[in-house]
């Protein structure tokens, strides 16, 4: 327990009991002199929070100042206690019948209280409830809500207590920790020794399973992963929960009060011990910071506050990396080394109480046979042979996971615990060693998932020993809204869907690369590349470059002969191009697809660079692989692929536009369209258009465009929400004409709707079919009906002219999410005449806000543009959009003059004028 300093500082209970004696003394109205006690508890506790806030800003502490802030609340409980008791309902001599404790539970009970944290008070009566009581405990409960603290309270006996904890595990486990605070000790040793002989006694068993299968469920509604890059501090994975659960654990099964105990009687080892005190403070002062910086009972990790806290906990920028990002790695190390006690607390539950493995098919499978590749194996599970096997035989660290992940058999979590201990082994001698670097490839490249190896080797702090420029990357969080993981949980996830692909587990929505990962004969550089292709990140540089340089360093070492290396080192510098091509170009422009193929230069090169692209993306996040990203790789790989193969592009691009057109031609003869209907619309279409759409987004095209043609509309507009991406697709169907595409932006920018995707479409008959994905200012699809009623009215009037929109905008611009505006995204426009032959390509990058889209056009439909394709992206905060544009007479804008003022007017129209006014 830390010792509190200048107690008196807080709180002087001696002076507020003599004022309150005075005030008592007064010739007072109840109710005056009730207001006048509140003003003064009032008083006490605001002089108390600011000298514990003062103190904070100074030490910078969290666990002082949690225990401090307990100290301040339980003096004001016991004087308002004392007041009732004294002064307001005076009983002289009590009867045994009367007699009350005061009990602090749940983490008040702790000793912790965070600053806005809730109290929790148990009434622990005799065994009845007397008028006595009653008005004790509602002049408590009314005095301490009434001067600003969030009271949870219950009123019970023993037998009552005893009794509910038998049924409830919540109430259980607010028990466990009840700490007498003040009135009868008596009643409350009495409730803590028949807790201990009514509770806790042959029940351990029962309770460590609940406690874990809450903590399973809790992550599970928290995302499942400690990376997630706005944390909950308290409720999150590796969070204050997660070591609240092993704190219960340790005092329902060994009756400790302190962790540190479980060290002393030798249950676990002193490092373990200091981990946990370690943590426990670290998150402790987080969580403070938050509460304080928030002034609220706030426990997620935003974006917009997490520059600030790590300000606060003077976390500055260093070399290539900011101090933002040094916190935030910070926070998730010590996220991993929660996880690491979980897993040495599980075992420890499972071995006192003798339960039997989860696994029980790999205990049956191992009972004829005690030791594999010289492990053991305890429970079903891979354990040391040794106590210091690591110590005489370091490559053992690394065969540990490889046989894991060969036979497909957990780890125990002591050995775990024995490789923590034993990392310093891990030196340049180990990282030579030539048995260690083949057992590391044959994992890295295993046919089993080598996600789940590395995963727990990157836990277990071996990855980043072993690879020290992975462990460079390790915990390292990237900055922005659109990256959802930290850097090596990207990186492992990526190889695991590198995995799933050659698995043919992903064959529905990345069919091209499934196919193609069975044709490359460089399957070893493709695992390496997956590895390292971000391992650079965080550096001063192109990561891209420098991970190259890092491949070609690592390649020989890991075994990859030259010809791999040189792959793997190539994979890594452009794992980022053929995105940028698909995704920013336009693939129907020839140049585009001819400065492609002189980049890749190779179809082995083309196959492997499809399938990495495919598995980093996927990895980014669950919502931002989608089937038109999907289809604008595939068309992209395969014209690439037709000119590497003999260039009958023309050709080989004509079969799949015959292709398509003859699945379509097939599903609509199904639906019962006649032969001229079929052939009408097929003659619509461009041949781009039946490359670049799936057989789905077809369909519902060829439905839309027969309807609106059959009853002529001028215009028509279809929502379609897809929850699984959490976005809104909706589709315009009218007549072509200059500035659609920003009169249809703005139209959505007035509805409050956020662009993150759109694909612009001409058809042969002039009318445009241009899909829009938006989203609400939440981040979430833009959905019911009545708000899609209303754009698509919005639209309608737009384009009729009925509805100004620079008006609207002016009055209607809503506001991204506050913690969007934490990032800066400095504005730039491009003006290329290289990337095509017939087009000049204007590229613009901007944070996002709403209306962004509409400002971009409107400006090019000022100057006199034609957009001719549109490739709008969205990566969290920040917007890259590119367009393919000619002047009013068709041609490229090749006029210096004409450029420059393209470029000028294009970075005024992505100046953010609310991010001006609050800089002013």
């Amino acid at each position: 327990m830390i010792k509190i300093a200048d107690q008196r500082a807080i709180i002087d209970r001696r002076a507020v009991i003599a004022d309150l004696a005075g005030l008592a003394a007064l010739d007072l109205p109840k109710n005056k002199r009730r207001m006048k006690v509140l003003d003064l508890f009032k008083q006490v506790l605001a002089r108390g929070r600011g000298e514990v806030r003062r103190r904070f800003d100074g030490h910078g502490d969290g666990a002082a100042t949690v225990r401090e802030t307990c100290f301040l609340i339980d003096q004001l409980v016991r004087l308002v206690h004392d007041f009732a008791a004294d002064h307001e309902f005076p009983q002289g001599v009590r009867t045994s019948g009367e007699a009350m404790s005061l009990v602090a539970v749940g983490g008040y009970g702790r000793g912790e209280l965070s600053p806005h944290s809730d109290i929790d008070l148990l009434f622990l009566l005799p065994y009845k409830r007397v008028p006595y009581h009653e008005q004790v405990v509602e002049y408590i409960l009314y005095m301490l809500w009434d001067v600003g603290l969030k009271v949870g309270h219950s009123t019970r006996s023993a037998e009552e207590c005893i009794r509910n904890a038998r049924d409830d595990l919540t109430i259980r486990t607010a028990l466990l920790e009840m700490r007498w605070l003040w009135g009868d000790q008596a009643l409350f040793r009495d409730l803590w020794n028949r807790y201990r002989t009514e509770i806790m006694a042959n029940t351990a068993v029962e309770f460590v399973e609940s406690k874990l299968a809450e903590r399973d469920a809790r992550h599970s509604q928290m995302g499942d992963s400690r990376y997630v890059l706005e944390p909950n501090v308290k409720e999150g994975k590796g969070g204050l929960r997660d070591l609240h659960t092993l704190y219960w654990i340790a005092k329902y099964m060994y009756r400790i009060n302190d962790i540190a105990e479980l060290a002393e009687a030798g249950i676990i080892s002193r490092p373990a011990a200091k981990g946990f005190a370690k943590a426990q403070t670290f998150l402790w002062t987080v969580r403070c910071h938050l509460h304080y910086l928030t002034d609220r009972p706030e426990d997620r990790l935003t974006f917009d506050v997490q520059q600030e806290i790590a300000s606060r906990m003077h976390y500055a920028d260093r070399g290539g990396s900011r101090g933002v990002e040094r916190f935030m790695k910070h926070y998730f190390l010590i996220a991993k080394d929660v996880g690491d006690l979980t897993r040495l607390f599980c075992a420890l539950a499972e071995e006192q109480h003798k339960r039997k493995p989860r696994r029980l098919q790999l205990s049956r499978l191992f009972s004829r046979r005690a030791s594999i590749a010289g492990f053991i194996v305890e429970g079903g599970r891979l354990d040391t042979a040794r106590d210091d096997q690591f110590e005489t035989d370091p490559v053992a660290m690394i065969r540990l996971f490889h046989t894991a992940l060969e036979h497909e058999v957990d780890i125990h979590p002591k050995a775990l615990d024995r490789v923590h201990r034993s990392l310093k082994r891990i030196d340049s001698a180990l990282r030579a060693d030539p048995d260690a670097n083949r057992l590391f490839i044959e994992m890295l490249t295993s046919r089993k998932n080598p996600e789940v190896a590395l995963r727990h080797m990157n836990e277990a702090g071996v990855l980043g020993r072993f690879i020290p420029d992975f462990g460079r990357v390790v915990a390292q969080m990237q900055y922005d809204m659109y990256h959802v993981f930290t850097v090596d949980e990207h990186t492992v996830q990526a190889l695991g869907i590198l995995h799933s692909i050659e698995a043919g587990e992903l064959t529905a929505e990345a069919p091209a690369s499934s196919e193609v990962i069975h044709q490359v004969a460089s399957r070893r550089a493709l695992y390496v590349a997956a590895f390292l292709h971000d391992i650079a990140k965080g550096r001063n540089g192109d990561h891209s470059v420098l991970g190259a340089e890092v491949a070609l360093k690592l390649g020989p070492r890991l075994g990859l002969t030259d010809e791999e290396t040189e792959t793997s080192a190539w994979l890594v510098r452009e794992h980022l191009s053929m995105s940028r091509i698909a995704f920013k170009r336009d693939i129907d422009d020839p140049k585009t697809i001819s400065d492609f193929v002189a980049l890749v230069q190779s179809p082995e090169r083309l196959r492997l660079l499809l399938c990495l692209t495919v598995a980093d993306i996927r990895a980014v996040g669950p919502t931002v692989w989608n089937a038109w990203k999907a289809g604008l790789l595939r068309e992209l790989f395969q014209r690439a692929l037709d000119v590497m193969t003999g260039g009958l592009s023309a050709a080989a691009h004509g079969t799949r536009v015959k292709a398509a057109q003859a699945s379509l031609r097939a599903e609509l003869e199904r639906l019962g369209w006649t032969g001229d209907e079929i052939d009408a619309h097929l003659g619509r279409g461009y041949p781009s258009y039946w490359t670049t759409c799936d057989l789905a987004t077809h369909l519902r095209h060829a439905r839309l465009v027969r309807e609106a043609e059959a009853v002529r509309a001028p215009l028509t507009v279809e929502p379609r929400v897809d929850t699984q991406r959490a976005v809104t697709e909706i589709i315009v169907y009218t007549g072509d004409h200059p500035g659609l595409f920003s009169q249809i932006a703005g139209a959505m920018a007035v509805s409050g709707a956020n662009i993150v995707d759109a694909k612009i479409i001409t058809l042969a008959n002039g009318m445009a079919l241009d899909t829009f994905f938006i989203q609400d200012s939440g981040g979430g699809p833009f959905a019911g009906p009545s708000r899609l009623a209303k754009l698509s009215a919005t639209i309608e009037q737009v384009l009729s002219g009925r509805l100004r929109l620079d008006r609207e905008l002016a009055t209607r611009k809503g506001k991204l999410p506050s913690r969007a505006h934490v990032f800066k995204v400095p504005p730039r426009a491009l003006v290329d005449n290289k990337p095509s032959r017939s087009h000049t390509v204007i590229e613009v990058n901007g944070r996002d806000r709403p209306g962004l889209l509409y400002d971009i056009t409107n400006a090019m439909t000022n100057l006199g543009l034609q957009i001719s394709s549109a490739h709008i992206s969205t990566y969290g905060e920040r917007v890259v959009d590119v367009f393919y544009v000619k002047d009013v007479f068709g041609h490229k804008i090749e006029h210096g003059r004409k450029l420059e003022q393209i470029r000028a007017t294009l970075l005024k129209a992505l100046d953010d004028p609310e991010a001006a006014r609050a800089a002013e």
